[in-house]
């Protein structure tokens, strides 16, 4: 059901935004013609590709694909929720948020989530000021320095330390009001099994404030001092942080993360602060936990590619193929970094340096390489059994390679390594078939097949999309000449459904209810129709030479579908073969007069 006071609260926070002026804070925009134009902030270009549309109130970047409105690009700008996007820019320009009828548990939740947020950033504040400003610090210090962590790192992270003491955290926020029960609810006090009180989760520790993608403290993350188990110790799950949906360091990262089209992805905060604190930005942590389809989508509303940079020991290579299959089957494109020397990233650079390190990044290994190189060093190349099992171990890999000079470089490369016969390798792999595709293999050819060539057929779609944008009740007359349905993308069906329906209601099209009713693809059809339009003087030749177009496309449909029924009648002996051969002709006739 819809909230007409929040649609009229989002309609006046959009017709009181200026895309362009929201846009240039933050990207270098150029004018031309009726457009603004820049390098897009959410891809690495030297060349601008992203253009704003102010008339029309929407972005399109033509080198990523990514189109919306001032909200979505707020959203996308800031890593923050759509709604949230709304509620940012509404701040900004001082318009208040309606308030909203929510049930008892409802208000109950949302208090106990400001309350836990709360206490986070007032803990933070502690170890901070423990670390910072009291003798507690000392060892901390010292331990952070030898990891080559200086004031100034410790400043941007806001890392601190918690003492050696039981219940000193417990202690000071109980005098300050803070609720016994809050502070356990939070996972920065325990309950004592044997006496009365609590003591502290956190004690003699490195404390790593954990921060979610608006940069508000969630979590910590503690490092042991001295000595004792677990070395690394997190917070538990809570109502505002859950491990499998956050990613480590996100919060600073994500605009770098847009600019080099790639993350790098390590397994603990210690090696993403000390990748940072070298120069290199777009760097992430897992926290230590496995990687998860979430994280993975999340890194990839930023960049196509995720690099991971794992532990060089042999778990830390387990994890590596467990996060190569996550992150493949989501969809990116995957690459990996090998330390030598069997080090972590931080001991790396702490040896080596940054520009060593970005070296590394530079060479990290394509997938198939990596997983090459992995099978190749495990083999037992001395027995001929085991080369066998090595070759049928790769097997699966060379499934993936698409390119046939590449797969014939590979079959060369493990006839040598393996000391076996190149005929034999290739008749394995053809025995093999395509039974060996992998579903990201799949996923990768279908994904291949509709990112096809830009055809002058979704062209012709696009312009007809932007003339029924800027003159709804024109969609009665696209209607009557090519059902929506056969457009040649299931966007433009959509976006142009969606306008003749918003027309027959009497109602006009905006930018925030596009985004609010359609899916991302066809806003981002919508983005990219208006941001090629000129809207100029041909606009209308423009706008009948792609309904032309169209027209003959879905008649060339039509007649092969007569086609088919005329022969399948004829072959029956049906009187309706006669009938069909009517209509083909009747086709053919208005086909050639086009």
């Amino acid at each position: 059901m819809r909230n007409e006071a929040m649609d009229a609260f989002v309609e006046r926070v959009r017709a009181d935004s200026d895309i362009v002026a929201v846009v240039s804070s933050y990207v270098a925009l150029k004018k031309k013609g009726n457009r603004y134009w820049g390098c897009c902030p959410f891809h690495h270009e030297n060349t601008p590709s992203f253009s704003v549309v102010p008339e029309q109130g929407f972005f399109y970047c033509f080198g990523c694909h990514v189109g919306g409105n001032v909200f979505k690009f707020l959203s996308l700008i800031e890593n923050i929720p759509y709604f949230d996007a709304i509620k940012w820019q509404a701040e900004k320009l001082n318009i208040p948020l309606p308030q909203r009828e929510r049930s008892a548990s409802q208000m109950a939740r949302d208090k106990k989530i400001e309350e836990l947020r709360r206490v986070h950033e007032m803990a933070q504040a502690f170890f901070h000021n423990c670390l910072t400003k009291t003798h507690y610090g000392d060892a901390a210090k010292a331990y952070l320095a030898g990891r080559g962590i200086d004031a100034s790192i410790i400043e941007a992270f806001g890392i601190g330390c918690a003492p050696p003491a039981w219940d000193k955290l417990a202690v000071a926020f109980q005098k300050r009001g803070v609720p016994p029960a809050l502070l356990e609810e939070s996972g920065l006090v325990t309950k004592r099994q044997k006496s009365d009180g609590y003591y502290d989760r956190f004690r003699d520790r490195a404390i790593i404030p954990i921060r979610d993608a608006r940069g508000r403290v969630v979590a910590f993350g503690g490092r042991i001092l001295s000595t004792g188990e677990p070395k690394y110790l997190n917070s538990p799950e809570t109502l505002i942080f859950n491990k499998r949906r956050l990613l480590f360091g996100l919060d600073r990262a994500h605009r770098a993360i847009a600019r080099a089209g790639f993350a790098v992805v390590v397994e603990g905060y210690m090696d993403a602060i000390s990748v940072a604190a070298a120069g290199i930005e777009n760097v992430v942590a897992s926290l230590g936990t496995a990687f998860t389809a979430e994280q993975a989508r999340l890194l990839l509303r930023y960049a196509p590619e995720l690099r991971f940079c794992y532990d060089s020991d042999a778990a830390g290579q387990e994890a590596t193929l467990r996060a190569l299959a996550v992150a493949r089957d989501a969809g990116a494109a995957v690459k990996v970094l090998r330390v030598p020397d069997g080090k972590d990233p931080d001991e790396y650079i702490r040896k080596y340096g940054k520009e060593a390190f970005q070296t590394l990044i530079e060479a990290a290994l394509p997938y198939v390489e990596y997983r090459m190189m992995r099978v190749l060093e495990a083999a037992d190349k001395e027995s001929l059994q085991g080369r066998l099992d090595a070759l049928s171990s790769l097997l699966p890999v060379f499934a993936e390679v698409k390119s046939p000079a590449e797969l014939g470089s590979y079959i060369v490369r493990t006839a040598r390594e393996l000391t076996l016969d190149e005929g034999l390798i290739r008749a394995e792999i053809g025995r093999a078939g395509g039974s060996l595709a992998s579903p990201a293999a799949a996923r990768e050819t279908t994904r291949r097949a509709f990112k096809k060539a830009d055809d002058a057929l979704r062209r012709a779609g696009r312009v007809v999309l932007a003339t029924a944008w800027r003159d709804a009740p024109i969609t009665e007359h696209i209607a009557a000449l090519v059902p929506f349905a056969a457009f040649p993308t299931a966007e433009q069906t959509q976006a142009l459904s969606w306008l003749h329906d918003l027309h027959a209601a009497g109602e006009a099209p905006t930018d925030a209810r596009a985004q609010a009713e359609l899916t991302e693809a066809a806003i981002a059809e919508i983005s990219r129709a208006l941001a090629e339009d000129t809207a100029a003087a041909d606009a209308l030749e423009a706008y009948d030479d792609s309904m032309r177009r169209l027209r003959k496309a879905y008649l060339a449909q039509l007649y092969e579908e007569h086609t088919r029924r005329a022969d399948q009648w004829e072959k029956e002996n049906d009187a309706r073969f006669l009938q069909e051969l009517a209509q083909i002709q009747r086709i053919k006739n208005e086909m050639e007069g086009l």
